[in-house]
C-alpha cells in the first residue's frame, strides 16, 4: 500500500487557517473507504482480464487500483445491459403469450420460467446505451 490517503489532496486545515466543509471531509471520507473496500472486492470481471484489454487499447497503469476500479464498472455495465436484455425478453414473451390464439387451454402459467437471451432481446438494451449492433447478412 503506498499510503493511507491513497493519492487524494486533503488541505492541511493548520496551515491554510480556514478548515474544509464538512461536506467536503465527508466525501473526502467516502471515497477513502470505498477505495479501502475496493481491495477486498474480488470482482467477476477479472484484473488481468481487464488489464489486457486496457493495454491493448494503450491504457497504462501502475496502480492496480485503477484497473479494480474499471473492472468494477465494467461489471456494473455488463449487469445493467444484462437486466435490460432481460426485461426486453420478459416484455416480449408476455406480449406473445397475451396474442389471440396462443394460449392453449390446460396451460398453467409457470413461474419459474427459463428465458434464453438472444440478439433479439440484447440489440435493443445495447442500443439504449448507444451501441449498434447488426446481424451479418448471411444470417437468416
Amino acid at each position: 500500500m503506498i499510503g493511507t490517503n491513497f493519492g487524494i489532496y486533503r488541505p492541511n486545515s493548520s496551515s491554510s487557517g480556514v478548515s474544509g466543509a464538512p461536506e467536503e471531509r465527508a466525501a473526502v471520507q467516502q471515497l477513502s473507504d470505498f477505495m479501502l473496500q475496493l481491495e477486498d472486492y474480488v470482482p467477476t470481471v477479472p484484473d488481468a482480464v481487464t488489464a489486457h484489454f486496457l493495454n491493448s487499447a494503450g491504457f497504462e497503469s501502475n496502480d492496480p487500483r485503477i484497473v479494480r476500479l474499471i473492472s468494477v464498472a465494467t461489471q456494473k455495465f455488463i449487469s445493467d445491459v444484462a437486466n435490460d436484455a432481460l426485461q426486453q425478453c420478459k416484455t416480449r414473451c408476455n406480449t406473445q403469450s397475451n396474442l389471440p390464439g396462443t394460449h392453449t387451454p390446460g396451460q398453467k402459467p409457470t413461474k419459474d420460467r427459463k428465458y434464453t437471451l438472444t440478439m433479439e432481446d440484447l440489440a435493443p438494451a445495447l442500443a439504449d446505451y448507444g451501441i449498434t449492433v447488426r446481424k451479418a447478412q448471411y444470417f437468416p
